[in-house]
């Protein structure tokens, strides 16, 4: 049997549970929060004074502060480009009756609130320029995004954990450090966010530690390419108006590492904890290339936290076309 038809019959053989995945890793739509819950009521008399306020909050808010929460919001309004690359995914589709499809569609039902919810707060804030925000995300979409898995659902769902990982730690971060200004309601904002990136985190490298049990040898070895060619961020073909495909995504991520919100060793340790997670020490029957695949994982942490060790992060913040230069501290 080929390659791509066993994983076919991986995939047909997790869908039996999908139900069950559905349930455990998602909110239902009544039961989970709604972007409107936490921001100012327009429907409230109070609506104006509770704008006031998120204005005067967000003031204190520093530079680099806003320049990651702007690339953050960017990132989560990208998803559409996310949720069509999945239902390409070998073994996903849009059929009704498919239920990795109903996986992918509620899943996106639960990432959409997200931007929706940032978007509407930096509006409210007054703190940055709408306009070009909404031309990075036009752009962002219309450029694509590649994370490099084809349509291998192996790597898709070792990129998936990753991400989710990822996203979590960065708005986890945001939210500490809004807590820390004084923006207690941006605060609970970026931790409900971080919730649900966590959850889906959690399905994701379920979904993969499935896998390793049935497919150990090419699970392994799809999780050792992904991490070979190095997970790459879903906004790192992010520009600005009148810029190349991708020009703001170091001086964006240079922003995050300097106030501590996503660093390279956060990358560092995501890879470590997937490498636990999916208990890769501890695999057993892989064909010899899987074998090699495993000892080139667990040596590589090591070798990332050098390379992370000597990075140099510029101390001055690029001034972006997003955030209003008057903010810069």
């Amino acid at each position: 049997m080929s390659i791509k038809n066993v994983r076919l019959e991986v995939m047909q053989f997790l869908e039996k549970n999908i139900d069950s995945f559905v349930e455990n890793y998602l909110i239902p739509v009544e039961k989970i929060w709604q972007p409107s819950d936490l921001l100012p009521d327009s429907q409230s008399e109070t609506f104006f004074e509770d704008v006031k306020e998120l204005r005067e909050f967000a003031k204190e808010l520093p530079y680099d502060f806003w320049v990651v929460l702007v690339g953050d919001t960017i990132t989560e309004e990208a998803l559409p480009t996310y949720e069509s690359w999945l239902m390409d995914v070998e073994g996903i589709d849009q059929k009704t009756d498919n239920g990795w499809g109903k996986w992918i569609r509620q899943w996106t039902g639960e990432e959409n609130r997200h931007g929706d919810l940032l978007n509407k707060y930096l509006y409210l804030s007054g703190r940055v320029n709408m306009k070009e925000v909404e031309i990075t995300t036009h752009h962002l979409l219309n450029d694509g995004f590649d994370p490099g898995t084809d349509r291998d659902p192996y790597k898709n769902f070792v990129f998936t954990s990753f991400q989710e990982l990822a996203t979590y730690v960065s708005h986890n971060r945001v939210a500490q450090l809004a807590k820390k200004y004084g923006d207690h309601k941006l605060s609970k904002i970026c931790r409900l966010i971080a919730g649900d990136e966590m959850r889906h985190h959690h399905a994701y490298t379920e979904f993969v530690d499935r896998i390793f049990k049935v497919d150990p040898s090419e699970m392994m070895l799809a999780f050792h390419y992904m991490m070979k060619r190095k997970i790459t961020m879903p906004a790192n073909l992010i520009r600005e108006s009148g810029g190349k495909i991708g020009d703001a995504f170091e001086q964006f991520s240079d922003s995050a590492q300097r106030i501590g919100v996503y660093t390279a060793m956060d990358y560092v340790d995501i890879m470590q904890k997937l490498i636990e997670k999916w208990q890769i020490d501890k695999m057993t029957n892989l064909t010899d290339d899987a074998e090699k695949a495993r000892d080139y994982l667990m040596k590589l942490p090591g070798r990332m936290t050098k390379i992370a060790e000597r990075m140099v992060v510029t101390r001055e913040p690029h001034v972006f076309k997003w955030v209003q230069p008057a903010l810069i501290k």
